[in-house]
């Protein structure tokens, strides 16, 4: 009796830690292609990417991309890992807009889907999403390129493609060791315009004083007699007599 009760105990123990066991070593659940988080979180070391992509709303547009059953161009990432973003300055991210932001993101993405063979033969500059070649405006330069090696500058700073994340005929994501900063934002700013020079004020020419002798000069320049009354008396007087004794 013991027997017949001791095995079916034994069996329901046994079960119990076996779907224990297979609950802890179960796969994790299949990468999805169609979405970047899903494809980054894959790679493990690209939190602060992610957080991005999120905070931007350009993870959903990418996603939306995917989802189409055949893209046209596909698409590149460049994605920099946790310690790319670490090198930063403190503060680099806090101090962008929400527009810098998005460029910055949108800096990282190439419109069309590149191989590691392709950089070889790419043309300079590689378009991004965040301008376009007539702008001249953020756009990324291939600086080498032989064989799985790809180096890339932007102007401010030279990265290097590390490794592949992930790719299909759809995307592909690169690991890169630097955040790509665009010159456009990160560059040195341009030294103000000099401040136009100020016109020289007119110095009055000074009018001299008329002198307080007999004669002054009016505006039109004639002279002006003035003759003291005791004098005017005098020559009176002188040319009466002048006139008397001539008599």
């Amino acid at each position: 009796m013991r027997k017949q009760l001791f095995f079916p105990f034994l069996f329901l123990i046994l079960f119990f830690l076996c779907t224990k066991i297979f609950a802890q070593i179960a796969p994790a659940p299949p990468l999805r292609p169609d979405n970047i988080t899903s494809i980054l979180e894959k790679g493990g070391q690209f939190t602060s990417f992610i957080r991005l992509l999120k905070a931007t709303q350009v993870a959903d547009q990418l996603n939306n991309q995917l989802s189409t059953p055949n893209p046209n161009d596909g698409l590149t990432i460049f994605a920099p890992s946790d310690n790319a973003f670490s090198a930063l300055k403190p503060g680099t991210l806090n101090s962008l807009s929400d527009q810098e932001k998005l460029q910055l993101v949108q800096f990282h993405i190439l419109p069309t889907l590149m191989s590691t063979s392709q950089f070889q033969t790419a043309s300079n500059p590689l378009r991004t999403q965040a301008g376009d070649i007539k702008s001249g405006k953020f756009q990324l330069n291939v600086t080498t390129a032989s064989g799985n090696q790809v180096n890339i500058t932007t102007g401010v700073v030279n990265a290097t493609v590390a490794n592949t994340v992930f790719s299909d005929r759809r995307i592909a994501v690169y690991q890169v060791d630097q955040v790509l900063l665009p010159l456009q934002i990160f560059g040195p700013t341009p030294a103000p315009a000099p401040a136009p020079a100020k016109p020289e004020k007119d110095v009055p020419v000074s009018t001299p004083k008329a002198s307080n002798g007999d004669a002054d000069t009016d505006s039109s320049g004639a002279m002006i007699l003035k003759f003291h009354p005791m004098a005017m008396v005098a020559f009176g007087f002188a040319l009466f007599g002048a006139i008397f004794w001539s008599l």
